[in-house]
């Protein structure tokens, strides 16, 4: 049978990280907490620790068994606040990580479907992706959200799963009694324009493309981060190149206006999982109706 307080015992000793740190805060034996750590790894038929350095880092196997035990613990909260009339509400966790680089519209657009259920917990990070890819791989995240697929190899073999690709633009602050359209690819050697930094694959198909031009455009900033971008061409520091989604809302209140659409440049949307013997159910159901319109 589960025994309630293998499952505490475990739930310190991965908060704590050591076997020594959790005994000091259990006010038990190191060696009485190893037998009963021992004994729920027999009980589970897992191992839920693997040893690196001086520390105790948790298993896939481990990364479920602590989100289950959390789970049971705050159901133990939650009926003390029902008989006190309190209520109360089981969740999931759902870890996601995202590159700094994308766009924040895709991620609300992606994660709208969980927002106001009482039953999912997000945890978001964002970060470079050799960070978060790490996390992934260290069961810290269930899902790294990407513009570009992540290398396999034979130690990681990521699986990167294409979910949008979207046509880029040149946006730029709507210029009220502006009496001529904008002449591609003339107008490039003079307007200032903003760019994604030289990481992002839609700045090297950009450049590739002023080349074959014949045409140096006029850089007035290099920016990583599309938000950053949005706001530089709101206040009208020049010509983003960006995605239409990502000044979805700018682009509809006329704050912005699209000046040139580059159907040869995509912008693609990556969701990069690892092959896990416990997956999380939610991303299924959050990736399941792109997979339907790209097939």
């Amino acid at each position: 049978m589960l025994n309630y307080h293998h499952l505490r015992y475990f739930r310190a000793i991965a908060r704590e990280g050591t076997l020594t740190g959790a005994a000091r805060r259990l006010n038990l034996s190191q060696s009485s907490l190893s037998i009963q750590l021992r004994q729920l790894e027999e009980s589970f038929g897992q191992t839920l620790f693997s040893r690196e350095s001086k520390s105790l880092v948790l298993t896939e196997a481990g990364r479920i068994a602590l989100d289950y035990a959390e789970t049971i613990f705050r159901t133990g909260d939650e009926l003390l606040d029902l008989m006190q009339h309190r209520g109360g509400a089981q969740r999931s966790v759902l870890r996601l990580g995202a590159v700094s680089t994308l766009s924040r519209n895709f991620q609300t657009v992606l994660l709208r479907p969980l927002f106001g259920r009482d039953d999912v917990e997000l945890v978001l990070r964002s970060g470079n992706l050799r960070d978060l890819l790490g996390m992934l791989q260290s069961h810290q995240l269930d899902v790294v959200l990407s513009n570009l697929p992540a290398k396999r190899d034979a130690e990681t073999p990521w699986h990167s799963h294409l979910l949008d690709e979207q046509p880029v633009s040149l946006v730029g602050r709507k210029l009220p009694g502006r009496r001529r359209a904008f002449r591609f690819p003339d107008d490039l050697r003079e307007e200032p324009l903003l760019l994604p930094g030289h990481d992002s694959n839609l700045r090297a198909a950009f450049d590739g493309l002023m080349e074959a031009l014949g045409i140096r455009p006029v850089l007035a900033a290099e920016v990583d981060d599309m938000a950053m971008l949005r706001l530089l061409a709101t206040e009208g520091a020049g010509l983003a190149l960006v995605p239409p989604v990502v000044v979805k809302q700018e682009l509809e209140k006329g704050a912005l206006e699209e000046r040139h659409r580059f159907p040869e440049i995509r912008e693609t949307f990556y969701a990069i999982t690892l092959n896990r013997r416990f997956p999380n159910p939610i991303l299924r159901e959050l990736f399941e109706p792109y997979q339907r319109r790209r097939n």
